[in-house]
């Protein structure tokens, strides 16, 4: 448990992590205990594979939207299937610290060979490492388990996603119409983006890219979008922040000279943290101006007063900054590939 809401990111490793408030924190430190309600139990299968460029936040968004904004809440959301083995341990990682936007209490992977391939050798892992590497893949979830709820998605039919409203639910595959509001809250959130229903969210201009957040601030993430801006620039005008999750992250980073990719792209370096995601630092958005963010909330005023926000993966985030509005980032790699 930690004083954060995204803790869940930790149920990559098939953890139970979740985020408590300050008072359940204060009775974690003076007790070592913490009194919970037993949450129901929801399993998402995801078979299938991903397509190229079609990212774990491409799937996670896929997930929220299936959900809704609250159709996870008072369950932990254990994520099963091909599509998910398949994923490598950051990829993991994001989908498990999206899953509290769906409203569950936390999210899990159980771990597998990658699981344990990726804790092997690290610091801190246990001496008796093969002991405890039996003990965690004994934790899956039995054949046959029952669930709470279940829903399934195929892979492969996921496209990437960005968000049009002012929830993570409220999200579309690239390019495709904006849908006609349900609600009245998805009127307001329409209304506050300056979108328009039957039109896609890449008709306006972007003004911002923000690259970073615990949800897609790891190496991967960093090398997905840098995959995209090698040998391009970011669109005149437009300011772009690439901000490494941690001063790990960093230090690998330059050592691939991932940072030098993104500066000639006309970006900007940060300092590890959480940056423009909760706009600490002076990293804002404007007033009325419009983000594409990697991060993992699009309230309103999240990244600024006024600031309108789009949720997206890094591939797509880099490749919006190169084209200024919501782009595909398959477009652009193919006419790499072509080139």
């Amino acid at each position: 448990v930690c004083g954060d809401s995204h803790t869940s990111t930790h149920g990559a490793f098939g953890a139970l992590a979740f985020g408590i408030g300050t008072s359940e924190v204060g009775h974690v430190l003076a007790t070592q205990c913490l009194l919970q309600r037993k949450p129901k139990a929801m399993r998402v299968t995801i078979e299938g594979r991903l397509s190229e460029s079609v990212s774990a936040k491409d799937m996670a968004l896929a997930v929220i939207a299936a959900l809704g904004f609250g159709g996870g809440t008072g369950c932990v959301i254990e994520y099963a299937g091909g599509a998910v083995r398949a994923l490598s341990m950051e990829e993991r990682m994001t989908l498990c610290n999206m899953t509290i936007e769906a409203g569950a209490r936390a999210g899990m992977v159980a771990p597998d060979a990658t699981t344990i391939e990726y804790l092997r050798g690290r610091r801190h892992a246990p001496k008796d490492f093969d002991a405890a590497a039996r003990s965690w893949l004994a934790l899956a979830s039995d054949p046959g388990a029952r669930f709470d709820k279940e829903i399934s998605l195929d892979a492969s039919a996921l496209a990437p996603m960005a968000t049009w409203g002012t929830t993570p639910d409220a999200s579309a595959p690239v390019g495709a119409a904006i849908p006609t509001p349900r609600s009245e809250s998805e009127t307001k959130a329409l209304a506050y983006m300056g979108f328009e229903a039957g039109k896609p969210a890449n008709a306006q201009p972007v003004d911002v890219v923000f690259i970073g957040s615990c949800t897609n601030g790891r190496i991967s993430d960093l090398r997905a979008a840098a995959n995209v801006l090698r040998g391009r620039r970011v669109k005149e005008g437009l300011r772009m922040l690439v901000a490494p999750g941690s001063e790990a992250v960093r230090r690998e980073a330059e050592a691939e000279g991932l940072h030098l990719v993104f500066l000639d792209a006309g970006a900007e370096w940060r300092l590890p943290g959480c940056s423009m995601c909760i706009a600490m630092n002076g990293d804002t958005v404007a007033p009325g101006a419009l983000a594409i963010s990697t991060s993992n909330r699009n309230f309103e005023g999240r990244q600024g007063k006024g600031a309108r926000t789009i949720l997206a993966s890094p591939a797509t985030a880099a490749a919006s900054a190169i084209a200024g509005v919501l782009t595909d980032p398959r477009t652009l790699l193919q006419e790499t590939a072509h080139a």
